[in-house]
């Protein structure tokens, strides 16, 4: 069993990470739903991930992806109240997607001049989609069942971790051949949370566009 310590509890405070610079929250909606604001978290950050994978720049997907997973963890846990700290974030992504990064290999094929860019940009969308939707499934699972974040059964978490990692490939498996779209939405979406965060749009209204983006795929 893998104990996720709080910040209290962890000896190195980590430094900020870009995990708050893609905050989208997306919290409980009207409804009071929090099963129904989990699948819109779990929905808008696997197509995220989507976007982020079909940039083509080499390693770059690796970090936007880790950070989007960081911050579907934080909502997910706003969402069931459940305490989160970034550090525990970091390790349980770790732990559960550190064995997926062998997808830094399909964001190295995108050096490869002519049809690296191609063959690497559309494993790394299915591959960067997949994994972000088992990362939130498994978090979802362990919330519902343990109302906390400290107390992992990391082989478990492995076991479902896998099995929902194929169902993401699944659910991306639409968004082949769509990678000039999906990185463009997800450049859509940086520059709505620059406005955001400039105060330019309410959370409301960044919500709802970014919902506007996300149905248009």
């Amino acid at each position: 069993m893998m104990v996720l310590m709080s910040d209290s509890e962890d000896p190195t405070q980590s430094t900020p990470s870009s995990s708050d610079e893609t905050a989208t929250d997306l919290t409980i909606p009207s409804n009071g739903d929090p099963d129904a604001a989990a699948d819109r978290i779990v929905r808008n950050h696997t197509l995220w991930s989507v976007g982020a994978g079909a940039v083509p720049v080499p390693l770059f997907d690796v970090a936007a992806v880790t950070a989007i997973q960081m911050d579907a963890l934080k909502q997910l846990a706003n969402t069931y109240e459940i305490d989160y700290s970034e550090s525990t974030g970091k390790r349980f992504v770790a732990a559960l997607a550190g064995g997926t990064f062998a997808r830094i290999g399909a964001s190295m094929i995108k050096v490869i001049p002519g049809v690296g860019s191609i063959i690497g940009g559309l494993s790394m969308m299915a591959l960067s989609g997949a994994s972000t939707y088992a990362v939130c499934q498994v978090a979802i699972h362990h919330f519902k069942e343990h109302g906390n974040f400290l107390d992992v059964d990391l082989e478990k978490a492995k076991e479902t971790y896998r099995d929902c990692l194929e169902k993401g490939k699944d659910f991306v498996k639409k968004f082949e051949g769509k990678e000039e779209v999906a990185q463009k939405n997800y450049e859509l979406v940086k520059k709505l949370e620059e406005l955001r965060d400039a105060g330019v749009l309410s959370e409301e209204e960044f919500e709802a566009k970014t919902a506007e983006i996300f149905r248009n795929m």
